[in-house]
């Protein structure tokens, strides 16, 4: 089949759709297909061979992008193509980061609860989310469009603000390269990494994140410094995010600036997750977590909420924990200290978490995917309509 594929910016160092679109763009290659992919921008050196890349230029209006990669998709007379959330000419449309309108709501539990009522007036009058609103019309609107759904919170989400159809919406999780995540990587980066971070002897806390207030760093701080209080031998690996001094500085004001490391962006988390004991993610909103799959495939127990649509996954106390509330740190400290404590207890789940995301692979994935793109295809011939 000729696919295209269509997102902002390709480049699998910005983040979870990136790599998702990099690692899936590869399989479909892989396996024959022909690969289109239309994108803002591209960072060349990484795409895969065989990779046809077309750049579309654009303002910064998400609007004008969403038109310009319709125009150039036209040309390209395609089977099928396959749209991740910024634009509106598609037969299958895929939201990485699930529902807007959820998202807003999500974001808003980051605020003081007097603040979120004016936050959720004003938005109706900024020229973001005026965007966002003209933007999902299109999305959302095309009869015969298959949505996928990246966990049933997703789904949810779509059918409760987007009135999605039931029958066009299905839900498929992302998958994980299980090769290169692996418990075997630790014997080659396990030492080395933990020596570098000076936690010989400590549990290493691992969180992946770019958004740290969204993806729960502070709660994951504050219920460290409990179990540093408690004498517990913990550290703090934060990976991502480029703006880190004002947590730099609260981590000295909760008393554990020596058991933190902020790492910053890195080209390959591969080495922390073999280095890590446990990992992280206390998240407000993600509609299925990419590190999260990552982490479960290296043989990490995960420590998640319910608002993270890979916790669908986890079943309590045997691949890990899912909590209510991402900004509950009590909960969260009581959570981690029997991990902490028991080394046996960590590799117990850390077994499971290995095995759970065996049945979660980025082959399987690319399968599922592709048996959605065979439906669009059977349904209506071999080469794409004038008009999605």
């Amino acid at each position: 089949m000729k696919i295209g594929l269509v997102l902002d910016w390709y480049d699998p160092r910005r983040g979870g759709v990136e790599q998702w679109t990099h690692q899936f763009a590869a399989q479909l290659i892989a396996a024959r297909h022909e690969v289109h992919v239309v994108a803002r921008r591209f960072a060349l050196a990484a795409a895969p061979a065989g990779m046809i890349c077309h750049e579309v230029s654009a303002g910064n209006s998400r609007l004008e992008f969403a038109a310009a990669a319709e125009s150039a998709l036209r040309r390209l007379n395609l089977d099928v193509v396959h749209e991740t959330g910024c634009g509106w000419h598609a037969d299958v449309f895929q939201p990485h980061g699930g529902s807007r309108v959820a998202a807003f709501e999500r974001n808003l539990e980051l605020l003081p609860a007097w603040q979120r009522p004016w936050k959720r007036r004003l938005a109706q009058w900024l020229p973001r989310y005026r965007e966002f609103g003209a933007l999902a019309a299109r999305q959302f609107a095309a009869d015969g469009r298959h949505f996928l759904a990246l966990s049933e919170m997703v789904a949810e989400d779509l059918r409760r603000f987007h009135q999605t159809p039931p029958e066009s919406t299905k839900i498929i999780y992302n998958g994980v390269d299980t090769e290169r995540f692996s418990p075997a990587r630790r014997e080659e980066y396990r030492s080395t990494v933990r020596e570098r971070l000076g936690v010989e002897d400590a549990v290493l806390l691992l969180i992946v994140a770019h958004n740290f207030r969204l993806k729960g760093v502070p709660a994951l701080m504050m219920a460290a410094a409990q179990l540093v209080r408690a004498g517990l031998p913990v550290h703090v690996a934060v990976a991502g995010g480029k703006r880190s001094g004002g947590y730099v500085r609260w981590a000295r004001s909760l008393g554990i600036a020596a058991q933190t490391t902020f790492l910053g962006s890195i080209d390959d988390v591969v080495p922390y997750y073999a280095a890590a004991d446990i990992y992280v993610q206390p998240t407000f909103y993600d509609p299925c977590s990419l590190v999260v799959l990552e982490a479960l495939s290296a043989g990490l127990p995960v420590v998640t909420t319910r608002w993270n649509g890979a916790g669908e996954l986890i079943t309590n106390n045997l691949e890990g924990h899912v909590l209510d509330q991402p900004d509950d740190a009590d909960a969260l400290a009581s959570t981690l200290v029997p991990l902490v404590l028991s080394e046996s207890r960590r590799e117990a789940m850390g077994r499971a978490a290995r095995q759970l995301a065996l049945a979660h692979t980025l082959e399987r994935n690319c399968q599922e995917i592709v048996g959605v793109y065979e439906e669009v295809v059977a349904a209506r011939g071999p080469r794409r309509r004038q008009a999605a």
